[in-house]
């Protein structure tokens, strides 16, 4: 494999180099280099976590993050095994019901102590980063944060393939690579044939946390066992349909939650049965023009590039009335009715609105999301409803959408 040009990365990207910076990005830059600067010199190495990601003909864009971690070697568990890491280790799949016997408790103490040092960890800025995309290899370097976005060319047909990630360069094997664990993320290719995708929001509409939005991110966080959450019932089932319904549809979860908690969403996404697929996140810290991201932003914005990068899909959009995916969705329908097939709104509990913004009831934004007359809308606290509304709109789905006993409510 030959090394092709250095990708560029995203417009939005290059931008933040030219503006000058809030002091609060600023001072987190700079506390960042001093830590991952510290760590460097008790050994710790940079570590590429590619994340799953999306592309479609003649190019795929690359997701990861470069953090400053143990070497490999230091990095095991009691008995000298590497902490299993990712979506698909045995520790995510394990089904824990009963009591736990020693080893189960020794997994989840290790499966604790992995989401502390995802905090710990300091990300890496400037490290150039080789990316294996089918039989090319692209030179990126970690952005702010040790952020890693670029769309590169690549020549892998539709489907989904592995690519991988080295800060070696080729012909020679990085910390990861020595100890015959590469970093490796899949890429969900679009063929330019494909006219269906779905996305759908995670917080209150896949999972349900029980717990005040403020507290949600710390909570995903420290808190990694599937079991401290609850999935929407239905929901992945309804999500599983709409995929199958046409062969190679993709799914993209797209959520206002932080890139820390990517790890921790995917096992749960593993472990109760929803279709896999790109998780796209954000950053909850200071930014080059204020304190904090914008969530809504960041949503309008991937729905955005989105429309512009597989303009031939139109997207089913599933979200919930608890903060402002009606009002996102909505004003995305009207600009771009043409790429979209349909909203899916789960209406939450009064229990579950309180939690999300005080009020028992939804947000005036969300209660009206204003879809054009030629997108259909439908709302449903759980997936079974939304499944039959989007049926009797005309949505194609796979098969009857259902919930399993130990899912259904109990009457009382």
């Amino acid at each position: 494999m030959s090394p092709a040009p250095a990708a560029q990365p995203p417009a939005e990207h290059r931008a933040e180099h030219v503006r000058v910076r809030h002091t609060a990005a600023r001072v987190e830059d700079r506390l960042n280099k001093l830590l991952a600067t510290h760590l460097r010199r008790r050994g710790w190495t940079p570590r590429v976590l590619g994340y799953a990601s999306y592309g479609g003909e003649g190019w795929v864009r690359v997701l990861g993050r470069v953090l400053a971690t143990r070497p490999p070697e230091q990095d095991a568990g009691g008995d000298g095994s590497p902490v299993p890491e990712g979506p698909y280790d045995p520790v995510a799949l394990r089904d824990w019901v009963g009591p736990l016997d020693r080893d189960q408790l020794k997994e989840r103490a290790l499966t604790a102590l992995r989401g502390w040092r995802a905090f710990i960890s300091a990300p890496v800025e400037g490290v150039a980063v080789w990316v294996a995309v089918g039989d090319q290899v692209h030179r990126l370097v970690s952005e702010r944060g040790g952020y890693l976005d670029a769309r590169v060319p690549s020549d892998l047909p539709p489907g989904v393939h592995d690519v991988t990630f080295s800060t070696a360069p080729p012909g020679r094997a990085d910390a990861d690579e020595r100890t015959g664990t590469p970093s490796t993320a899949r890429v969900t290719v679009v063929s330019a044939d494909q006219r269906d995708g779905v996305v759908s929001d995670i917080d209150d509409t896949v999972m349900v946390t029980s717990l005040p939005r403020p507290l949600i991110a710390a909570w995903n966080t420290f808190v990694l066992h599937e079991q401290a959450r609850s999935p929407v019932p239905g929901m992945a089932d309804l999500l599983t349909s709409a995929v199958q319904a046409h062969e190679g549809t993709p799914v993209l979860y797209l959520s206002t939650g932080a890139w820390n908690a990517a790890p921790t969403i995917a096992r749960f996404m593993l472990r109760h049965g929803y279709p896999p697929g790109p998780l796209l996140l954000t950053d909850w810290g200071p930014t080059n023009t204020g304190w904090f991201r914008s969530g809504q932003e960041h949503k309008r914005a991937a729905l955005r590039r989105l429309a512009q990068e597989l303009p031939h899909v139109r997207w089913l959009l599933v979200g919930d009335d608890g903060q402002h995916d009606p009002e996102i969705y909505g004003e995305f329908a009207r600009e771009h009715s043409q790429h979209v097939r349909a909203v899916a709104i789960r209406q939450l509990t009064a229990a579950e609105q309180v939690l999300a913004h005080v009020l028992p009831v939804p947000v005036s934004g969300s209660a009206r999301s204003g879809v054009v007359a030629a997108v259909p809308e439908v709302r449903a606290p759980d997936g079974v409803g939304l499944a039959h509304q989007l049926r009797q709109a005309g949505v194609p789905l796979a098969r009857q959408v259902w919930l399993p006993p130990e899912e259904t409510a109990p009457v009382h």
